[in-house]
């Protein structure tokens, strides 16, 4: 009885998944651009809990060159993969409709610039991001009418008064990262660039210095009890998929697998710093000081606002709750973790695999850094000079993005899209995506697309040896974002990105230790196999940096 009334159910939703996929194309053909139809909605609960498992067992089969073309977008990042292959195929304004709702892809930069910058037409759906709300709402997942409280709080900190800072520290800890590589070699480069970037963060965001500490593939744990708060965060980022989907409080559970329960007392734990940070800036606010100047004292300030905001009716709501606090602390670790040191990762295998741009890099710093040491290097001085070391980020970023499609939609009213070729209607409640593999991959944004060349970024100013960043066409580099939500961490990523660089090629070089008989360029394709073997979780990652064995040597 109970397998005939399964059947009669999944027969039910088949039928109706059907018909609401046909009513969505009819509504879409009105836009007058290609479409293909997605049987299967990616958001679909149950699809995002088993995809990886099908698609695991559908690659070891001979059957790929059999499936139906909508499979290809059933995957999770399919637009790394894909990159511009349906731009160049169907349009750079395409469509996907599955039975619950219609998904515009663009790829074209005057329609991407016209939505990006068009922030209450084309509205950041929040339910999605939800999830990120461990702690409490944050920037992620405010509505259009939070968002701006939320986003000026957080962008104060973030302004050219710490960048000297994130400078500095940013070269002691690659000093300190030199010396363990020297010493011990390049165990783990992505663990690595992890630690690296989240000692910058939390010195810089959070007044919490750690000294750099080399992963040891057999280090022993930090107990429970005696957990830093570097070694909390560490814990909640490196496990934030399964924080993100069963939250702290069922993690503490005692029946659970114990790396579990270590996750969420790792969480209770980073929750009482956050609190003993709060209070701490609180009582300096209450005594008059300036506080420690870290984020936090800014967070602390938007706090107070909040406070005497919501005592006074009628005063529209200022700063933030304290529920607010913990989560956008927990959103930016998060976010300004993983982007930078994902993108360190991804930079030091691409140097070890192309030697010429180590080169090209070297000439720049030791011209302008000469045998200084690091520790005097002057953030104001050497930064803008180090213009080719930014165009090894613009590079990397182009070609391997850390966030694939930035979503935007359609609310109650229909919206026009301004394109470079004509204008389209969007009705409403339709979602509409930004390629970004496919914008930064397109032949007619980038020649030559998929090469790694940084130097495209770089141009002399007639007349003159000085070199200048090329600045990237609107809505064609998406990296960060762009419009009004840009990335507020834009230029701490970049600071931190350059100085770390520049440390690391001003006297060695990273190279790839060759396997028996292998050339130059068998090497490179080697690398080049792994750089391109991603997955997508949260953000763009290698699947298994480690399988390139490094060194680190003096030139």
């Amino acid at each position: 009885m109970f397998g005939l009334l399964l059947s009669v159910f999944a027969a039910a939703y088949l039928v109706w998944s059907l018909i609401c996929l046909e009513t969505n194309y009819r509504r879409a053909k009105s836009m007058g651009i290609p479409l293909i139809r997605l049987p299967i909605d990616p958001l679909n609960i149950l699809f995002q809990v088993f995809e990886s498992q099908v698609w695991g067992i559908l690659d070891r089969l001979p059957v790929k060159a059999i499936l139906p073309q909508w499979t290809t977008y059933a995957r999770r990042g399919w637009f790394f993969e894909d990159k511009a292959d349906t731009a160049l195929r169907l349009g750079k304004i395409w469509g996907l409709v599955t039975p619950v709702g219609i998904l515009v892809q663009l790829t074209d930069p005057e329609a991407i610039d016209d939505v990006l910058s068009r922030r209450m037409d084309f509205q950041r759906p929040t339910e999605p991001y939800t999830i990120l709300e461990v702690f409490g709402p944050c920037i992620s997942s405010a509505d259009a009418d939070n968002w701006a409280r939320h986003r000026k709080v957080l962008a104060a900190p973030f302004n050219e008064s710490i960048m000297s800072f994130v400078w500095s520290e940013s070269l002691q800890q690659a000093q300190d990262l030199i010396a363990c590589w020297t010493k011990d070699g390049i165990k783990s480069c992505s663990r690595d660039t992890r630690t690296l970037s989240l000692n910058v963060l939390a010195a810089t965001g959070f007044k919490k210095s750690f000294k750099f500490r080399h992963w040891k593939r057999d280090e022993p744990q930090s107990t429970d009890a005696d957990l830093s708060y570097r070694d909390a965060l560490q814990i909640i980022l490196d496990n934030a998929l399964l924080l993100l989907i069963l939250r702290p409080k069922f993690l503490s559970f005692r029946y659970l697998p114990k790396s579990w329960q270590r996750i969420g007392k790792a969480a209770a734990a980073f929750e009482g710093y956050m609190r003993q940070m709060m209070d701490e800036e609180m009582q300096s606010l209450n005594q008059g000081t300036k506080g420690s100047g870290s984020l936090m004292t800014s967070l602390v300030r938007a706090g107070d606002a909040y406070s005497k905001g919501s005592a006074n009716d009628g005063n529209r709501i200022k700063g933030l709750s304290v529920d607010e606090i913990f989560g956008n602390i927990f959103v930016i670790n998060f976010a300004g973790h993983d982007t930078t040191a994902n993108t360190l990762a991804f930079g030091v295998l691409l140097l070890a695999a192309y030697p010429e741009v180590q080169n090209w890099i070297a000439e720049e710093v030791r011209r302008f850094c000469k045998e200084m040491e690091p520790k005097s290097w002057q953030y104001n001085d050497l930064f803008p000079k180090l213009v080719r070391c930014q165009a090894v980020m613009y590079e990397i970023l182009r070609l391997y993005p850390p966030v694939l499609a930035l979503q935007k939609g359609t609310r109650s009213s229909s919206q026009l899209i301004h394109a470079s070729d004509r204008t389209i209607t969007i009705p409403p409640n339709v979602q509409v995506f930004s390629c970004v593999p496919a914008t930064h991959c397109h032949p007619d944004h980038y020649p030559d697309p998929l090469r790694f060349q940084p130097s495209r970024w770089v141009e002399n100013q007639t007349g003159s040896l000085e070199e200048t960043l090329v600045t990237p066409r609107k809505g064609a580099y998406l990296a960060w974002a762009d419009g009004p939500q840009v990335c507020p961490g834009l230029k701490f990523s970049q600071v931190e990105f350059v100085a770390v660089l520049a440390c690391l090629i001003q006297s060695c070089k990273i190279e790839t230790i060759k396997l028996d008989g292998e050339g130059e360029q068998t090497m490179r394709d080697r690398v080049l196999k792994v750089l391109n073997d991603c997955d997508f979780q949260l953000l763009l990652r290698m699947k298994d940096a480690e399988s390139i064995q490094l060194r680190y040597v003096k030139v």
